[in-house]
């Protein structure tokens, strides 16, 4: 599989290297990026930031907060952690399917001695515990599927920056977050650090290092610098301000927790957003547009959503359900 070098630990330059690379670098074969980042919190593009983090502990440590282009929930990374992406070329949305690009990394394990397995909606764990959540996004007819994979992860960071709900922690079954994951370098037989690792991985993914590397030109560098400085840094993307809205509900469903927040006049919605850590493939701002200005009535909605393949937007968020949490 051929791969992109990145040495970046700046989590804006790195999600925009990732946008960059999934419209603009084609390939005729499926490739791949490691990355690191400095401690940082990476929020879904679906989710509302003030709500996920910890911002006493946030600020006081220094961590980065940065908004990615995939939906899912937020997570922490830190240089014990190492971040896969994987690029692809896909004709069919339908056939997406997280267990494909989750296979070579469950492979790459299995040469380090550790037997991992894909759980839950989008997860990779050890003995039931998690190591690696994945998210997807589409563009056009290409696919990004990125992860994380805790390798020696500092555990009470992660915990503290976060603001994990409740009711996201008892829909699993868990007592804590804490309780839940667990990193890749205590379930080795040997002692490795992380560049150590991050080779390993490479030199499988990457058929023994003799895949071919992909180059890019400075141009394209300069153009991926340009979108982390204009969007991926800014207050803006990574935060955003929300308009004030008068009808708001929340609900935790199989497929994951959707927010939704509508500004209604005289019947006729003004402004809609849905935010949450469904793990759709397409942007929700389409959805949300097409809404804009529809009557705020159940059967009006569901025709405007019928228009809509809802589960490259939602995952496994039905459309009874987004109904559910609109007009309950």
């Amino acid at each position: 599989m051929k791969y992109i070098l990145n040495s970046s630990t700046d989590p804006y330059y790195n999600l925009a290297l990732e946008e960059y690379c999934l419209k603009n670098v084609d390939m005729d074969e499926d490739y791949f990026l490691l990355w690191q980042n400095a401690p940082s919190i990476i929020v879904g593009k679906n989710q509302n930031t003030f709500e996920e983090i910890n911002p006493k502990f946030v600020d006081e440590n220094s961590i980065h907060v940065a908004r990615r282009i995939s939906g899912g929930g937020a997570v922490y990374h830190d240089y014990g952690n190492l971040n896969f992406t994987f690029v692809a070329n896909i004709e069919d949305a339908a056939t997406v399917d997280f267990k494909k690009y989750a296979m070579p990394i469950i492979e790459a394990l299995k040469t380090l001695g550790i037997n991992a397995d894909l759980s839950g909606r989008n997860d990779i764990t050890i003995d039931g515990k998690k190591i690696s959540g994945n998210a997807q996004r589409m563009y056009r007819k290409k696919l990004m599927q990125h992860g994380t994979l805790l390798f020696d992860v500092n555990i009470h960071d992660l915990v503290d920056s976060l603001n994990v709900k409740m009711d996201k922690i008892t829909s699993k079954g868990i007592k804590s977050v804490r309780s839940r994951v667990t990193n890749i370098k205590e379930h080795l037989d040997r002692e490795i650090d992380i560049k150590d690792f991050w080779e390993l991985i490479h030199q499988y993914l990457s058929e023994d290092g003799r895949s071919e590397e992909i180059l890019l030109t400075d141009d394209e560098k300069a153009e991926i610098k340009k979108m982390r400085d204009q969007r991926f840094s800014t207050w803006d993307w990574n935060y955003g301000v929300s308009p004030k809205f008068d009808i708001v509900n929340e609900k935790r469903f199989p497929g994951g927790k959707i927010e939704f927040a509508a500004e209604v006049k005289e019947g006729v919605i003004e402004s809609i957003r849905f935010f949450g850590d469904y793990l759709g493939i397409r942007p929700v701002d389409e959805v949300e547009e097409s809404l804009s200005g529809q009557k705020f009535e159940i059967d009006s909605v569901r025709t405007t959503l019928e228009q809509f393949s809802l589960g490259e937007y939602f995952g496994k968020i039905t459309l009874d359900e987004l109904l559910e949490v609109m007009f309950e």
